[in-house]
């Protein structure tokens, strides 16, 4: 199997979803590994969809965690 497969499956196996578990684009939720999302407080969830909300206002896909937040999610990817 090449690294890629691997790789692609393993991203698939992480479940990623959103906090409500509706699309992002209805609620403006960012998506994450299920994992992740169960070791953030409400008060990170809520400011991490608040920094995506406000970013797909300003008509971004691609929008940054906060910082403390993005550290703390990186170990579930």
């Amino acid at each position: 199997m090449k690294a890629t497969q691997k790789s692609l499956r393993d991203w698939g196996n992480q479940k990623w979803r959103t906090s409500s578990g509706k699309p992002s684009l209805e609620t403006g939720e960012r998506y994450l590994p299920a994992a992740a999302l169960r070791s953030l407080s409400a008060a990170e969830k809520a400011a991490t969809n608040r920094a995506k909300k406000k970013g797909m206002r300003a008509g971004k896909q691609y929008v940054k965690q906060p910082a403390k937040i993005a550290k703390k999610v990186a170990q579930y990817r």
